[in-house]
């Protein structure tokens, strides 16, 4: 686990690094890679002929026009990606966003000292400004129901609302890599450069972040961490935002809200209520104390977290699969087991670093480093050096289930559907006075898996990599502690395996 903090928290920023990511070349794949990603995820799996399109299925008749007209390319090329309408309400958003985090009332928390020296202040309401925006959105469709239009702006106007964000992602990475270089030395703005964002190599810098902490004083606005801000607030609700989208959606389509894309929406959504309840916790985790502000953490709050991470929900508003009481059952005890260990883990090791005395974790073994910091031993920390990973990802199962073995396809007809048909096997939407598309699984099944299950895959790849970084970093700041640290807890993740 991380160290309670202290007088060294982070290490100096002129301590040899090294790149991370394959340096140059690997951020570089990644810079321009995942934007590519996202788009192709938006494209191969759509509402248009299928999930995934009839062309990636059929290699022997793919051709440039198949896949333009199965994934709906824009009829204006790739200026279609994008509109001002689109790109100014999500400026919109953002600015409603600031608002209330300037408005309404919060809790002033000092972060943990600064290697420099001295602690920056933050202020924290992510929580009330949430629920305030979804009071919005909540009478909203208490009156106009499935036909609110922020809804049905967002499902039609998904695609450019997608190319706004990589936009602004990449705006404040550029913003935020120029304004670094106004870094004074000394502290004197305690500003600080992060000791993995100074390589020299000006795209590797950018990428990673050279500045720790960057802030901004705007207008009106006041003084904004940016790093702290992007992390639980734009994307984070946008992530809950679209799938209530993709529910009123379906609602509107089928005239349904099935189990699963419900179970889906509740899930994620507790995932992220936990994360604003326990807003102060950030100020702890790597990416605050360590991580630069780049294009990394900028392109993955804005954009990866909001538009990937809703997959699950987007293929269910299209295809209304249902679970079950025992499918619902099934899902509900393997998140029930990832969230029980993941908040159970962090909230011993929250509790041990404010408040060691606590008559809930004063009972635990720890190692003490020469830098004061205190390393569990015991209890949760004790079976596993980071079992809170493994809580997250066994949540992450509870995610992708209810899309089943995903894949559909779409044939449109005029011939409308029969009384009762089921929602299961086979959909129906209508989409005019004489236009019907026909929803079924056909040779599409199991294929649209590369999508509803990606975020498995990719979750375990990060938290592994994410684990590694841990791990050097630690390695660096307690020498020959952490190896004594290591010795007691054998254990990456799962106790007994890694």
């Amino acid at each position: 686990m991380s160290p309670k903090g202290s007088k060294g928290v982070v290490a100096s920023p002129h301590e040899a690094h090294g790149y991370e990511f394959l340096g140059p070349p690997g951020a570089f794949a990644i810079s321009f890679g995942l934007p590519i990603a996202c788009y192709a995820a938006t494209f191969l799996c759509n509402d248009i002929s299928g999930c995934p399109v009839p062309s990636a299925l059929s290699p022997s008749t793919l051709t440039v026009e198949n896949l333009k007209r199965d994934v709906g390319w824009p009829a204006n090329g790739i200026m279609g990606l994008a509109s001002w309408d689109a790109t100014l309400k999500t400026l919109g958003y953002y600015a409603l966003s600031l608002v209330l985090h300037r408005v309404l009332p919060g809790e002033e928390v000092e972060g943990v000292e600064l290697s420099s020296g001295g602690r920056l202040k933050y202020k924290f309401n992510t929580w009330w400004s949430s629920l305030t925006t979804f009071a919005i959105l909540a009478a909203g469709t208490a009156a106009q129901g499935a036909d609110f239009p922020v809804w049905t702006y967002i499902y039609d106007n998904y695609l450019q609302i997608l190319t706004a964000n990589i936009l602004i992602a990449y705006g404040l990475a550029t913003y935020v890599y120029i304004k670094s270089f106004s870094v004074k030395p000394g502290n004197v703005e305690r500003r600080e450069l992060a000791m993995g964002g100074q390589s020299g190599n000006m795209l590797y810098d950018w990428f990673i972040g050279r500045e720790l902490n960057p802030r901004v004083t705007l207008p009106i606005f006041g003084e904004i961490d940016i790093k702290e801000w992007c992390e639980l607030r734009p994307g984070m609700m946008g992530w809950i935002i679209l799938n209530f989208t993709f529910m009123a959606h379906q609602y509107k389509a089928y005239g349904v809200i099935t189990d699963s894309i419900f179970l889906v929406t509740a899930f994620q959504t507790l995932y992220v209520f936990d994360a604003w309840w326990m807003e102060s916790a950030i100020l702890t985790t790597m990416d605050i104390t360590t991580d630069g502000f780049g294009f990394m953490l900028a392109f993955g709050d804005l954009v990866w977290v909001p538009f990937i991470y809703s997959i699950q929900a987007r293929y269910l508003a299209v295809y209304p699969h249902s679970l079950g009481l025992f499918g619902c059952a099934q899902v509900f005890a393997v998140l029930g087991t990832g969230y029980y260990i993941f908040r159970s883990a962090n909230n011993e090791k929250n509790r041990f670093r404010t408040n060691p005395k606590d008559p809930r974790v004063a009972h635990l073994k720890y190692i003490e480093t020469k830098s004061g910091s205190k390393l569990l031993t015991s209890g949760w920390w004790g079976t596993a050096r980071h079992i809170n990973y493994t809580g997250d990802w066994i949540q992450a199962w509870a995610y992708c289930m209810p899309t089943g073995i995903a894949g559909y396809l779409i044939q449109h007809s005029s011939i409308a559907p029969t009384a009762g048909q089921s929602l299961v096997d086979k959909s129906f939407v209508y989409n005019g006075p004489v236009a019907y598309s026909e929803v079924t699984q056909g040779s599409a099944r199991g294929w649209g898996m590369m999508f509803t299950y990606f975020y498995l895959v990719y979750f375990a790849i990060l938290l592994v990599h994410r684990e590694r970084r841990d791990e050097e970093k630690c390695i660096r700041k307690y020498g020959d502690d952490w190896k004594k640290y290591t010795e007691a807890v054998p254990y990456r993740m799962i106790p007994g395996i890694y």
